[in-house]
């Protein structure tokens, strides 16, 4: 769970998070929206991979990154509970 709020709790990294609510993108594109260099994105995507909140898939000589969204689903229930105290716990999927 550290590892999710650390990867959040930089700006650039939410924003590719942002980006990858849209659609799959490869590490090329998504360095073309910021003005840093591409090995910066890299350790960006690393501690996002890391972190379970994005897959990357090697598509030939490209990697294409994907969001994981139930890893950030399970990071925020928790979260959230704390959040409305005194109101019913949220209730987690398949679980009742």
């Amino acid at each position: 769970m550290d590892s999710v709020f650390k990867a959040l709790s930089d700006p650039t990294r939410r924003q590719i998070l942002k980006l990858l609510r849209a659609s799959d993108l490869s590490a090329g594109d998504i360095a073309a929206h910021f003005d840093v260099s591409k090995p910066t994105i890299s350790g960006h995507l690393s501690v996002l991979k890391e972190a379970g909140l994005v897959d990357m898939e090697r598509h030939g000589n490209v990697l294409m990154y994907r969001l994981k969204l139930s890893v950030l689903e399970e990071a925020m229930i928790p979260f959230m509970e704390f959040f409305h105290r005194g109101a019913a716990p949220l209730k987690k999927k398949g679980k009742k």
